[in-house]
């Protein structure tokens, strides 16, 4: 009897990774670890809070102020944050919109004559740095700047013996929204100039877009032709400051081309409202409830020499001030024609320190100090500025 071969059972193949349990290491945790992260969760909740307490808290006391029982600082604080071109929609939250226009619409310009006609202010001839003008016997380069303090605010204020040094420069040769304007610190060191303060409107939208600054709005006129004539819906105040051909600053309501021609002007712009014309008040001006802000304003006395006038505003030191304390600093100063200029964070008063009396000799010097939330100044595509005496 055969044996039959008995077929060993076949098993199946074991798989090692299954059959043998690889032990893994547990991974330590690194101490502190959970801590430090527990620790900067509970810092950013409380950051968060405390922000959202400080939204309310403000939200609150806004709601206060424009629904409260006084209607004097409710207008004021609505004037305060309509002028900047970024916080315009701030009352519109807590006020109807019937509301904010009627408050906007209390400011005019309301005065006897539309244009200056130059009667008060006579040039003397020799009204230049040589003049002999006691006045300014300590200033040799004919510019002397005083500080002033009010209750808001503090105000630099630059008086400057001869007229016809006086000028517009401009950022550009041909004005375009693709080429962004400069700023006056620059500007100055391409002039030459000695002094400057910032003039007229220009594009804003309340943005860091390119084309902020770029363009002015309204008639701009240089060396007796018009550099710009557009976007005057932009011009926040009616108003318009020029020198024609004597030095003489002549203020109006508006102007056009043709009276720009005919008034001889060789150098304007368009802002406003006229603050006094031949010697009087725009009482309109005086009495609205115009804010707190930053201020420019430029003005000129009888006797041709002009005001450039800068008040500090949104600071701790110095909120700002409104057209009446303007009015009132330039009066002081003897102006019998006298235009506010764009103001805000646009306002900015610069000197060549020639002789040294203010920092060191040679140097640009910030008279005033502009927004804190500014690291340097806007760009702009005119301003006001002031030949050295060595090119008369």
């Amino acid at each position: 009897m055969s044996k039959k071969n008995k077929t060993p059972e076949m098993t199946p193949p074991v798989d090692e990774a299954s059959a043998v349990a690889v032990k893994q290491p547990k991974k330590k945790k690194k101490k502190g670890s959970g801590l430090m992260g527990r620790i900067i969760r509970r810092f950013f909740l409380l950051l968060f809070t405390v922000i959202v307490l400080v939204v309310v808290a403000l939200c609150m006391v806004l709601n206060l102020i424009f629904n409260g029982p006084s209607p004097a600082a409710r207008d004021v604080l609505t004037m305060s944050l309509l002028e900047p071109s970024g916080t315009k929609w701030m009352p519109g939250l807590f006020m109807s919109d019937e509301l904010v226009e009627e408050i906007r619409s209390k400011q005019g310009a309301e005065l006897s004559s539309d244009v200056s006609d130059g009667s008060s202010v006579i040039i003397k001839k020799n009204n230049t740095v040589s003049g002999g003008n006691d006045e300014f016997a300590d200033y040799p380069d004919g510019i002397y700047i005083e500080r002033i303090s009010g209750k808001t605010y503090t105000a630099h204020v630059m008086i400057i013996e001869d007229p016809t040094r006086v000028y517009m420069a401009t950022s550009t040769e041909k004005y375009s929204t693709s080429i962004p304007g400069t700023r006056i610190t620059d500007e100055i060191e391409t002039e030459g100039a000695i002094a400057a303060i910032n003039a007229g409107a220009f594009y804003d939208d309340g943005t860091a877009n390119a084309i902020v600054g770029s363009v002015p709005a309204g008639l701009v006129i240089v060396d007796g032709e018009v550099k710009s004539n557009a976007y005057h819906g932009l011009v926040p105040e009616e108003g318009f400051a020029g020198f024609n051909s004597e030095g003489k600053l002549i203020v109006a309501k508006s102007m056009t081309p043709e009276q720009a021609k005919e008034y001889d002007i060789q150098y304007g712009c368009e802002f406003g409202p006229v603050l006094i014309m031949d010697g009087q008040i725009n009482q309109e001006a005086y009495n609205t409830n115009s804010g707190w802000n930053p201020r420019t304003a430029i003005g000129q006395r009888s006797d041709g020499t002009v005001i450039f006038l800068c008040v500090d505003g949104r600071q701790a030191g110095s909120v700002g001030g409104t057209y009446a304390d303007v009015i009132d600093i330039m009066i002081e100063y003897g102006a019998v024609n006298a235009c506010n200029m764009d103001g805000g964070s646009s306002s900015v008063m610069l000197y060549r320190d020639t002789y040294g009396l203010y920092g060191e000799a040679g140097l640009v010097q910030m008279i005033n100090n502009y927004s804190l939330l500014q690291s340097q100044p806007r760009k702009m595509p005119n301003f006001w500025m002031v030949r050295p005496a060595s090119e008369e």
